[in-house]
């Protein structure tokens, strides 16, 4: 494996690269998938599929989908997460060439060692469980290899330097933001020092370390970064070499980019890039933003085409839309071990569907996905006093308090009227504001974009100190900041999923 795009797959046409994928799939699902997935082989037997037969990437839309229903359903239905792990039958890879070839070069405990290493799985992530039982995913050292690379392909798509210090501030965590972070230090031979987050040495720890360690790029969650600067800022640390800003984990509206390079500059940082990634447990591995076109406008996360396929379909037909249309993400990886899932529905939507025009940012040919992503899991039934069962799309309301350059940290709260489970819900939005202008004037202002967006108004608007909102949140005490908590049916939180599952943060990561 090398770091650098196979056969130039960052330079190629569409048509060209769709050839190679197809060609990738086809021994992929002859070779792996269907020989050692105990799950795809019984797929393809009930549904009369001869994996010989799928030669391109139309080819795809003969495969069913895999969900994550397929891991969770009832008792019945759902599969082992075990049924999902690559298991080599031996006698089919004693017959291989390759291993025949690599046992006469370097004898037979050679060529055992290098299956082993292919397939014996070494490293467990989960999804977060939040809308669902936890399903593990597993690596082998094959897919840690692959991590390593699309990781320093992410380095290098960034704009960062062997020369720059990195603060890793994901969770230490059995999630792939934080492992797609760690490989991306090692794949591109860089300083990386990992903190994890406030939950494992503080707020207060990292805050120091910013002062010390004086990064040239932080890497972690977007809420979880704001409030790290914004401490740096009320503490006076100045941050002048800080040039990037690398997020996961949740959604980067233009808003929350806008907050993060005024808090930079304070810092005495004045030209920072604010890239975002994307990535979900799932992939196994993620995909992240160039810096971005001249005026700084976001070009999409750039795809690595040889590690995986993307299709975009529409959600309620199945059906592979148009380049450049919106439609629900699907992945198909063309290279891993361990844990794999084909033609994998994410329940994540992208504004701008998959393009393949040269990158205006980095001039790359690769495929980009363009626009915002969001969960369909996000679109909420809430039982309010003039309509019952009103659909709300907290994926346009979490934009909406991002973009709002007063407020700055916040959080929705749904909750029962007087703690009675039959009452009818509420919304609370607790914010804190930012910049000149008065209480009264910022609630005026989020209760009309609220009722341009949704048509609705908050129950109730509770402004904070930035403590306090901490300590909503969560801080330096929950894996995740809390920024959509869900009290209507408990009194402990449920949190409301805000990005693909993994880890969306990665990077869901």
């Amino acid at each position: 494996m090398t770091s650098r795009l196979t056969k130039h797959w960052d330079s190629l046409s569409a048509d060209e690269l769709h050839r190679l994928q197809g060609e990738k799939l086809h021994r992929y699902l002859t070779q792996q998938v269907v020989p050692f997935s105990s799950y795809y082989r019984r797929v393809f037997a009930e549904h009369d599929i001869d994996p010989y037969h799928i030669r391109t990437l139309g080819d795809l839309a003969h495969l069913p989908f895999t969900s994550k229903q397929n891991f969770v359903g009832d008792s019945e239905s759902k599969s082992s997460p075990s049924d999902f792990i690559l298991m080599p039958d031996e006698a089919i890879l004693r017959r291989r060439p390759a291993t025949i070839l690599r046992a006469l070069l370097h004898g037979k405990a050679a060529a055992k060692d290098a299956l082993d290493r292919e397939y014996r799985p070494i490293l467990m992530t989960s999804t977060t469980g939040r809308s669902a039982e936890p399903v593990p995913f597993f690596y082998t050292s094959h897919d840690l290899d692959i991590l390593a690379i699309t990781g320093r392909r992410m380095m290098e798509i960034c704009e960062s330097s062997r020369s720059n210090r990195h603060l890793n501030l994901f969770p230490f965590a059995p999630h792939l933001a934080f492992w797609q972070t760690h490989y991306a230090g090692t794949g591109y031979g860089t300083f990386m020092l990992s903190t994890g987050g406030g939950k494992s040495m503080g707020t207060e720890a990292n805050v120091r370390l910013l002062g010390k360690v004086k990064p040239d790029a932080l890497i972690g969650m977007p809420t979880f970064i704001y409030h790290l600067l914004q401490i740096a800022t009320e503490k006076g640390i100045r941050i002048p070499n800080l040039s990037k800003i690398v997020l996961g984990g949740e959604k980067t509206p233009a808003g929350t980019r806008r907050k993060l390079r005024a808090l930079c500059a304070e810092l005495g940082a004045e030209k920072v890039d604010v890239m975002s990634t994307y990535g979900f447990t799932e992939a196994k591995i993620a995909f992240p933003e160039c810096p971005g076109s001249p005026d700084g406008t976001p070009t999409g996360f750039h795809i690595s085409p040889d590690f995986a396929i993307i299709e975009i379909i529409n959600p309620d037909t199945g059906e592979v839309v148009g380049e450049g249309e919106p439609g629900e993400i699907v992945f198909t990886p063309l290279d891993s071990r361990g844990s794999v899932v084909i033609r994998y529905r994410t329940g994540d939507s992208i504004s701008g569907g998959l393009v393949y025009a040269p990158c205006p940012g980095c001039g790359r040919r690769i495929p980009r996905l363009i626009g915002q992503i969001s969960r369909v899991s996000d679109i909420k039934r809430l039982h309010l006093d003039k309509v019952k069962g009103t659909l709300v799309n907290f994926n346009e309301l979490e934009v909406l308090l991002d973009d709002m350059d007063r407020v700055g940290a916040w959080q929705i709260e749904l909750r029962k009227r007087d703690n009675d489970l039959h009452a009818p819900d509420e919304i609370i939005v607790h914010v804190v504001s930012r910049g000149e202008g008065s209480q009264d004037s910022l609630r005026e202002e989020i209760e009309n974009r609220f009722r341009e967006v949704t048509e609705l108004t908050p129950n109730h608007i509770e402004f904070h100190t930035p403590e306090q909102m901490r300590e909503l949140q969560g801080v330096g005490r929950a894996l995740k900041e809390e920024r959509l908590v869900d009290h209507r049916s408990t009194t402990e939180s449920t949190h409301i999923p805000c990005e693909p599952e993994e880890p969306t943060t990665v990077f869901e990561i």
